[in-house]
């Protein structure tokens, strides 16, 4: 493989064809070229600097909102592991790396009585993940709270803060080709007891209301400006419950697509595409996808290329 024998001499782990599917929330998607698991942020700068400028790279986090799909992912993947996962507590903050999951850095503030970080319990991924794309729920952002993020680059280590990343909707304007290690976020001391009650009605709530046993992505279209919410569109639009192959929009939240079990990523994407074609027709309004999809389709898509029996048919389940 062209990119692994470009690679310079790395510490971490290097696997040709490495399986990707199983460790993203939907279970599906094709192959890297090349995954690379960094040892430290020193072995990371050393990837980013030496990789050529024309080999394909792509970060992976929890892969909690993410396509990939069936052909899997050219070039170097990158996976943050051992290495990247420390919290440290300190007197107003919490320094986490870019590894370790949201849940547990808001569980270990509320440990240590820190307030001000709850939202992240409600958000299924890691801080590097969170920082790149500006993850939000129940009410506040990553922006909010961010003090600095340490940035990984073809020519060093960055520390940006929140006014240099120009944070916008699910968005962060990070350099090319770099990579979240760590963040600082702000926390205020309080009550531990009221701040483990946020934790738990946060929980609550999200379990009451989202498919979060489900192989599913998450959130998978963005809120368009305005005040309709894009699961109130998918509904209007008669899509709840809609259903493509093993692929089907969740019942519970329409927001959600779901791997019934054996699903492809062309087929989970295909459906989302039904889903903004209805939506637009219904409403005018076109829906904005918040999940990641990358990688290639697979050679004989079956979306893309009807055999004998065509393509699966879009349907409501019975």
């Amino acid at each position: 493989m062209q990119a692994h024998a470009t690679l310079p001499p790395l510490r971490g782990r290097v696997q040709q064809d490495a399986p990707l599917g199983a460790a993203t929330w939907f279970r599906v998607g094709g192959p890297a070229d090349v995954l690379v698991r960094p040892a430290d942020a020193n072995d990371l700068m050393l990837l980013l600097r030496d990789l050529p400028d024309d080999v394909p790279l792509t970060v992976l986090g929890a892969a909690s909102n993410m396509i990939i799909r069936d052909g899997g992912v050219a070039g170097v993947v990158v996976r943050l592991a051992r290495g990247f996962g420390d919290i440290a507590v300190e007197a107003d903050g919490i320094v986490a790396g870019a590894a370790a999951l949201d849940v547990t850095v808001a569980e270990t503030a509320a440990a240590h009585a820190l307030g001000g970080l709850e939202f992240l319990v409600g958000i299924p991924g890691t801080i590097g993940g969170a920082v790149a794309m500006n993850a939000g729920a129940y009410g506040a952002e990553v922006k909010d709270v961010l003090d600095w993020a340490e940035v990984a680059t073809p020519t060093g280590l960055l520390r940006m803060t929140a006014a240099d990343l120009h944070f916008a909707y699910r968005h962060a304007a990070l350099p090319a080709r770099a990579v979240v290690t760590r963040a600082r976020f702000r926390a205020m001391p309080g009550d531990a007891t009221v701040i483990s009650a946020r934790l738990n009605d946060i929980r609550t709530a999200r379990e009451a209301t989202q498919p979060v046993r489900a192989r599913t992505g998450g959130s998978t279209f963005k809120n368009p400006p305005g005040a309709a919410k894009a699961w109130e569109l998918i509904d209007e639009a008669g899509c709840r419950g809609l259903a493509l192959g093993a692929a089907q929009v969740s019942e519970k939240h329409c927001n959600f697509l779901l791997n019934l079990g054996g699903a492809t990523a062309a087929e989970i994407e295909a459906l989302g595409e039904e889903v903004r074609t209805r939506v637009r027709a219904a409403t005018g309004i076109d829906l904005e996808w918040e999940i990641k999809r990358i990688g290639r389709p697979a050679p004989a898509d079956p979306i893309q290329h009807s055999g004998p029996g065509g393509p699966p048919s879009i349907g409501s389940m019975p």
